[in-house]
């Protein structure tokens, strides 16, 4: 096998192990994005010094019950932000979030766009985990929502991600399904917000995986034009 092929089947593996058997073709996602990854100092401090103020919260009951203050991890100057609904078991005892199974599924799905989580910012709205990984109250979101959108005021996203149906709806208060949310673009504070699948949910139903794999080569796409980075060629299925 030579090394060109070698690579070919690499690719292809991990694109079905990520979206599974419906084949997507386009340019090869490993080079498709060169993002600006330097990180402007004055960010990682606000950022830090935001986290020391309120790492300790207890303005809800969750702060009770945690085990660590999840706070979020990335780029502080990152032009793509993606937030999750709260933290799981996992995120709880590493303080870091999307650190179970379905953060390994995420940071394939970003490899597969070219991208990493050391250059985008990944968070939750809700920085302490519910009980049993329930669904965050309307009072817990409204006490950690204002810490969400100061770390967004900091970072200055060009593009937001929200990942799963429960963080899209708590962000963009509306009472709609996840179909009816992918594939459009809304407006958070002033920020281009896309909705997609949270990670668990690919892991649940692997079904999902074609649609999902959609979703990341819009918000490729997205990301691209807000970034002034060239367009890559689009997908097309396979065979046409």
């Amino acid at each position: 096998m030579t090394p060109g092929s070698a690579a070919a089947r690499s690719y292809l593996v991990r694109q079905q192990t990520l979206f599974g058997d419906q084949l997507l073709l386009g340019e090869a996602a490993d080079s498709a994005i060169e993002p600006d990854t330097k990180v402007d100092g004055s960010q990682v401090e606000e950022l830090a010094a935001f986290n020391r103020e309120i790492r300790e919260c207890q303005e809800c009951p969750l702060g009770a019950t945690r085990t660590k203050f999840v706070f979020g991890v990335g780029n502080p100057a990152a032009d793509l932000v993606l937030v999750g609904e709260a933290p799981g078991r996992q995120e709880d005892l590493q303080g870091e979030p999307f650190v179970g199974q379905a953060g390994k599924l995420l940071d394939k799905m970003l490899a597969a766009i070219g991208l990493s989580r050391q250059q985008v910012y990944i968070l939750n709205v809700l920085k302490c985990r519910p009980p049993e990984n329930r669904d965050p109250r309307p009072a817990e979101v409204d006490q950690c929502q204002p810490y969400l959108n100061r770390q967004l005021s900091i970072i200055r996203p060009r593009l937001i991600v929200a990942l799963g149906r429960v963080a899209a709806r708590t962000l963009l208060k509306i009472d709609e399904s996840l179909k009816n949310m992918r594939g459009r673009i809304f407006n958070y504070e002033g920020i281009e917000l896309m909705v997609t699948y949270h990670p668990a949910a690919l892991l649940r139903n692997s079904g999902f995986k074609p649609n999902a794999w959609v979703d990341f080569q819009a918000i490729r796409d997205r990301y691209r034009e807000l970034a002034g980075l060239p367009p890559v060629e689009g997908p097309r299925a396979a065979g046409n």
